[in-house]
């Protein structure tokens, strides 16, 4: 974390404000796109063949593959549901870490989802010499939003959420359901499936196993900090310049309040308009 903070210090100032809302952009374009032209949806994919043949916009384009699939009316619904909660925690896990930690957590998996991808890709034709290999849809955002559920189930494990509208749950449960599903999928699934799972959530795992003080993210901590700041605050609002020597007035009293010294007392006293020529002068 003492790196991170020197690089926080350094480059934070480059870090992208309100991440999530682009992310959901992204989900919304490639739902349109899904809709509309599902055909575009196979030249967007990421496919080390393909980018190596030509085609490098596919380096950036497989973030347009949405996470799930819509394709009808209660797929929409589910669809507008899930939106709306990865913007809500999303949100709050910006919040929480902050503008800078939250774009090296989500631009380390892309970037480790990318590197993976094509080191995959050259194990797989240049040691085993398999050509032509594709990785079809494998890569989308499903990974960046299971990557922010993960992130923010082990920021706050111990909030309840409504499963399926009608059960409350800890959140930290319905994380190690997500778990145990991908270690499943890992151990049924192809290489091709456990390089994209693996690569995919990379970021949680080097994130988390790699800093020693999440208490600082806690929200009892976030709490106690917030409240011992707002004290601070309030304190320095309350030290005040100018106190009248007999009447103990500041100049928070009221804004046509004039104060002044007087020369003839022995010592720095002040006073205000209304004592500063009838008090009785200090030997």
């Amino acid at each position: 974390m003492r790196l991170m903070d020197k690089m926080e210090r350094k480059f934070g100032r480059f870090a992208i404000p309100h991440l999530t809302q682009f992310i959901i952009l992204t989900y919304v374009l490639g739902y349109a796109i899904s809709f509309l032209t599902p055909d575009l949806m196979r030249y967007l994919t990421l496919d080390p063949y393909f980018i190596l043949h030509g085609q490098v916009w596919r380096i950036v384009s497989w973030l347009l593959i949405p996470p799930s699939s819509a394709r009808s009316v209660i797929d929409i619904v589910f669809v507008i549901v899930m939106l709306m909660f990865y913007y809500s925690i999303g949100t709050a896990l910006e919040r929480t870490w902050g503008a800078f930690r939250y774009n090296i957590y989500i631009w380390g998996g892309i970037l480790i989802t990318l590197i993976g991808a094509f080191i995959f890709y050259g194990v797989e034709t240049v040691l085993l010499g398999t050509t032509a290999i594709t990785f079809g849809s494998l890569f989308s955002t499903y990974y960046i939003s299971l990557s922010i559920f993960l992130g923010f189930a082990a920021t706050y494990p111990d909030m309840q959420v409504m499963f399926y509208f009608l059960f409350p749950i800890k959140i930290k449960w319905l994380a190690y359901l997500d778990i145990a599903y991908l270690v499943f999928m890992m151990v049924i699934g192809g290489w091709v499936t456990r390089v994209v799972i693996i690569c995919s959530l990379m970021n949680f795992i080097i994130f988390f196993l790699s800093t020693r003080n999440m208490r600082r993210y806690s929200p009892k901590e976030i709490h106690r900090k917030k409240t011992y700041t707002q004290a601070v605050h309030k304190g320095q609002m309350n030290v005040t310049k100018h106190k009248c020597a007999v009447c103990g007035r500041t100049e928070l009293d009221g804004d046509n309040l004039e104060f002044r010294f007087c020369s003839k007392c022995n010592g720095n006293y002040e006073y205000c308009q209304d004592h500063l020529f009838t008090h009785e002068h200090i030997k």
